[in-house]
């Protein structure tokens, strides 16, 4: 296969596993090279994701390293099979490569959870919502890309709405909902937002109400795309410079622990719906 310009998240964390299993195996570069009858430049672009592996060939490499881990083989070789483009590909090269990252691992999850202190999650966000989020930028995005910017949002929310939606829970703090982000009337619109899209069999929402005492576990802000094998989970948070997608096993484990630990002191889904909607009548 050519070798690709740029790799996505989603192609270099097969890489990534694919190295891993080397590396527990015992063999070098050069080593696995002679085992597949290629180059060791080669087994590099792989595990680097800059080259493309077909299913016949990635079940070649693990049997050779020796992989007895048989739902991992087979999470990695789905991975690999579907080689369509997806929506996001008409934003390359106009979006930064993170914003399309998101979309392929969420769009491929087999579930999703975001845990958010300071603002609505952006698959609940309306439009307005992240208009303004986006318009407070520093410095100022040009209108074109700050555009750009909302509707690949807004198309993001295709897994909640297609034939088979992806199961989706969010634990929001109250005070992300008490801020008002625009308008009088795009925060209400936003509240009644989170209350339609909560009533959806797939969708959880809850709240960490501000007077839940002993509350500190602020840091566990993030979005989670799991799949059906955990190591191949993915956690992706905002950082001081940019976006930083984990996948470590042991920091994937912290990141289950915290969402279990805010989940639990959260208002269950009915209680949260009640008190979203008692801060939309407040509006």
């Amino acid at each position: 296969m050519p070798r690709r310009q740029q790799a996505t998240a989603r192609q270099q964390r097969v890489g990534a596993e694919l190295r891993k299993l080397r590396e527990a195996a015992g063999l070098k570069g050069r080593e696995a090279a002679a085992l597949l009858g290629t180059d060791s430049a080669q087994i590099s672009q792989i595990e680097a994701g800059l080259a493309g592996v077909s299913e016949e060939r990635l079940r070649r490499i693990t049997a050779h390293y020796n992989c007895t881990d048989g739902e991992l083989v087979e999470a990695l070789a789905v991975m690999t099979g579907d080689r369509t483009p997806g929506w996001w590909e008409e934003y390359r090269g106009l979006l930064p490569a993170s914003f399309l990252d998101l979309s392929e691992l969420e769009y491929y999850a087999a579930y999703r959870w975001d845990v958010d202190f300071l603002h609505v999650p952006g698959l609940l966000q309306t439009e307005e919502c992240a208009r303004a989020l986006f318009s407070s930028r520093v410095p100022e995005l040009p209108t074109a890309d700050l555009e750009r910017r909302v509707q690949h949002r807004m198309q993001r929310r295709i897994i909640l709405h297609r034939e088979q939606p992806t199961r989706y829970e969010a634990v929001v703090h109250e005070a992300a909902l008490r801020m008002m982000v625009g308008s009088r009337a795009a925060a209400r619109a936003q509240m009644l937002r989170i209350l339609e899209l909560s009533e959806a069999e797939h969708i959880t929402v809850r709240v960490i109400p501000f007077d839940l005492e002993h509350f500190v576990d602020v840091g566990a802000a993030m979005v989670y795309a799991g799949s059906a094998v955990s190591k191949l989970d993915t956690v992706v948070r905002d950082g001081p410079h940019g976006t930083v997608f984990v996948d470590s096993e042991a920091q994937l484990a912290v990141f289950r622990t915290h969402f279990r630990r805010v989940e639990a002191v959260s208002l269950d889904p009915k209680r949260s719906r009640e008190l979203i909607h008692k801060l939309s009548k407040e509006l």
